[in-house]
């Protein structure tokens, strides 16, 4: 979870990413326009039958959410409040392992995932109305979930592993016994640090408009360890999207990203840590994923505005040992305004080609209304499925919140994060709020650990533009990935779009 250089490599054993959820059983075809962008993904009866089946477990009914048959291990759950206003519920949830018939882990569906209870923070914790796990339970043959009451919303993210894969299956005394190592990870995913031992390259200079610096690293087998930027100031939030990083690893660009959405920050300076990124408050920049190569490096830095600015870069390499399983890491965006949310359809965030590891995306929106505007579901394909084996159930799901409409609070977790909500408020005569909604910007951002997608011939990844009203609205989302010298993917650089930042008050509803 915390091993940033082997997160540039492919996985020696090679698993795959797969999904139980509830989202809508009538969407099963592509083809089919109107079902496959069906909104009900809950369970309000049971003839709605978002899960597996009901079976009797000594004369008490179980609803079956999850039935894997062979070696895994859960890596994610998500569950949302039953009521946004009230974290509770009655609904006991139990996870069977291997075939037992005693459940390994039982307890109330949300504090048994919320931090409260057994999984500690911040493996487990309570997010905007949700309970969010990335604790992981591994199994050698099976896995089955079931709760005593008929399910709402869910998300269980889980590895599947070759036929035969050595796993061992989690247990309660192994689970005490690693109590200290657990301890000591969930500090360092609380306090990331930036690496310093290495060699520190830096770059202090003012960029002209429509101009670019770059700057050299050393040669060699290395890898940059450390990426920090700040420019000389923040008070256009323009500026995070028309200035871009660029990286070369051995003579390939594979990094083309404006820097505010590389970074996670969207439009705008809006400060948040997780493991991977953290935007201070004094407007440093500052990137931890491990960027290895072979023989040479370049980092540049565009300005594609009309105003100069200045820039500060310092990056930091170390040494490092490039084998069969080492990748390039890529970063990638697409930005398009307007979007219009009628009829509804899927908004591509990229298509990959080849072998790699998808680990993380920030996505930044612009609303013109006040209605909730993420209700589409995330649809992702590896290796060419039929049927995308990640059906998710909301776009705040997947970044680890839910009820959007109410949850404009600022969110950092290690793994997830709402660095940005703008948030409109009506107001009554006397002046004081009766409702907040979701006009403005927001910015939403998912990086992964345990819970990375390997892809051995293709990934693509979808997000339905699903908004409650007849709009147009702004999307804009960063992708990163690894892979190797000959993985491709649809994105390319595109100034025009970045410069097409969208205005809030020059917006109206259709």
């Amino acid at each position: 979870m915390i091993d940033r250089d082997k997160q540039s490599r492919y996985p020696k054993i090679d698993f795959r990413l797969k999904q139980e959820s509830s989202y809508n059983r009538v969407s099963v075809s592509i083809k089919d326009s109107i079902t496959w962008f069906e909104n009900h993904d809950f369970n309000s009866n049971d003839k709605d039958k978002n899960f597996i089946r009901i079976e009797e477990n000594k004369n008490q009914k179980e609803w079956v959410l999850m039935d894997h048959k062979g070696p895994g291990a859960i890596v994610r759950t998500w569950m949302p409040f039953l009521n946004a206003k009230k974290p509770d519920t009655d609904i006991q949830i139990k996870i069977y392992l291997d075939g037992n018939d005693q459940p390994i882990l039982e307890g109330n569906m949300l504090t048994l995932l919320n931090g409260d209870g057994f999984f500690p923070y911040p493996f487990a914790h309570k997010s905007l109305r949700s309970a969010v796990s990335f604790f992981p339970i591994p199994y050698s043959k099976s896995c089955k979930i079931t709760t005593t009451k008929r399910p709402f919303f869910y998300q269980f993210t889980y590895r599947e592993y070759p036929e035969g894969t050595n796993i061992k299956t989690f247990s309660k005394d192994e689970f005490n016994s690693a109590k200290k190592l657990i301890n000591n990870v969930g500090e360092k995913l609380l306090k990331p640090t930036n690496f310093s031992d290495g060699q520190s390259i830096n770059l202090n200079t003012t960029l002209s408009a429509s101009t670019e610096k770059t700057i050299e690293l050393p040669k060699g087998e290395t890898a940059i360890k450390n990426l920090s930027l700040k420019l000389g100031s923040y008070q256009n939030d323009e500026i995070m999207r028309t200035t871009i990083i660029k990286i070369k690893f051995d003579g390939k660009e594979t990094v083309w990203c404006p820097i505010g959405d590389f970074f996670g920050s969207g439009i705008g300076l809006n400060p948040y840590q997780n493991w991977h990124n953290t935007v201070a408050q004094d407007g440093t920049l500052t990137c931890r994923w491990v960027m290895p190569y072979q023989t040479s490096a370049s980092i540049s830095i565009e300005n594609l505005s009309k105003t100069p600015i200045n820039i500060e870069l310092n990056t930091v390499v170390d040494d490092y040992t490039w084998n069969e399983q080492s990748m390039y890491f890529n970063a990638a965006w697409r930005g398009q305004y307007p979007v219009s949310t009628r009829p509804f359809s899927d908004w591509n965030f990229v298509k990959l080609k080849g072998r790699g590891v998808y680990i993380g995306d920030a996505l930044t929106i612009m609303n013109p209304v006040e209605k909730w505007w993420g209700e589409g579901d995330e649809k992702i394909w590896i290796d060419g499925e039929d049927f995308p084996s990640i059906f998710g159930t909301g776009t705040e799901d997947y970044y680890g919140y839910s009820w959007g409409g109410i949850s404009t609070d600022f969110y950092e977790h290690p793994f997830h994060a709402q660095p940005r909500s703008n948030v409109y408020n009506k107001l009554n005569r006397k002046g004081s709020n009766t409702e907040r909604n979701t006009k403005g910007f927001s910015t939403e951002v998912r990086t992964r650990v345990l819970d990375v997608m390997p892809f051995s011939s293709s990934l693509n990844f979808d997000m339905e533009i699903w908004s409650w009203s007849d709009c147009d609205m702004g999307y804009g989302a960063s992708v990163m990935w690894y892979g190797g010298s000959n993985t491709t993917s649809n994105r390319s650089p595109n100034n025009k779009e970045a410069l097409n930042v969208p205005k809030i008050e020059n917006t109206t509803t259709k």
